[in-house]
């Protein structure tokens, strides 16, 4: 069997095509790593939005712990891979003089050595693929190429879950605009048969009567046409093409 960094590459690629969604993907991610670092006894990923971290998906007994202690002193190992966009490793928690006392707290959790490698730098979903290890050096123990491989797809992922969601909040702007521009073509088309005018004028009468009125010009054409007809005006649906 190739154990080569090709089927490395296929096999992250099939935990991204099987999985339901990211949060299943990143889950996949993490015992992904687990599985590949023997030496860890607990790996997870942290992503920060809005400059408020969290824990998207963990595994093993010490992740979620000593992700949650980093939080509450907005500090850590975990979150300056993140918001530095670099790896971030603790060779030894009883040497480490760094970030208060949560050396100190990992070392009471029975965590003795780290690693934190960057996921999706610099942007607006920053986070970090972490692994605890109960022994001294534990990162002299793992497959790093292979950690980084992973660190990678969840960029990927990240950016891919950004892309859907601003593609569905443009068509969400775009089927809110059609249904509005819809039902003002209609109420136009009234006023002109009422008052024998062109569209521009039947336009401004509306729009008058709207700054009167103090309403959205789209509120008072639906208000309009729902008069007349006794039901809501029927707004189009974009759909895709076949």
């Amino acid at each position: 069997m190739d154990d080569g960094p090709t089927a490395d590459v296929l096999d992250l690629t099939s935990l991204l095509l099987e999985a339901d969604g990211v949060d299943e993907f990143l889950q996949a991610l993490v015992d992904r790593a687990l599985e590949r670092s023997p030496a860890a006894d607990g790996s997870g990923i942290t992503l920060e939005r809005r400059g408020r971290p969290l824990t998207v998906a963990n595994a093993g007994p010490s992740a979620k712990e000593l992700d949650e202690k980093q939080y509450g002193q907005d500090d850590g190992p975990c979150l300056q891979a993140l918001r530095a966009g670099e790896e971030v490793i603790i060779a030894d928690m009883a040497d480490e003089r760094r970030w208060g006392d949560y050396p100190a707290y990992a070392l009471a959790c029975g965590t003795r050595s780290s690693m934190s490698l960057p996921i999706a730098a610099h942007t607006h979903t920053a986070g970090a693929l972490n692994l605890y290890f109960a022994t001294p050096d534990g990162h002299t123990k793992v497959d790093a190429p292979f950690l980084r491989g992973l660190a990678a797809q969840a960029t990927g992922a990240i950016a891919l879950a950004q892309r859907i969601g601003d593609a569905q909040q443009f068509a969400a702007d775009l089927q809110t605009a059609l249904a509005s521009r819809t039902v003002i073509d209609q109420a136009i088309g009234v006023i002109m048969g009422q008052q024998r005018c062109t569209a521009d004028e039947a336009f401004a009468i509306l729009r008058t009567a709207s700054q009167h009125r103090n309403i959205k010009l789209r509120d008072l054409c639906a208000d309009l046409l729902a008069g007349l007809s006794g039901e809501p005006p029927t707004e189009p649906k974009l759909h895709p093409r076949p």
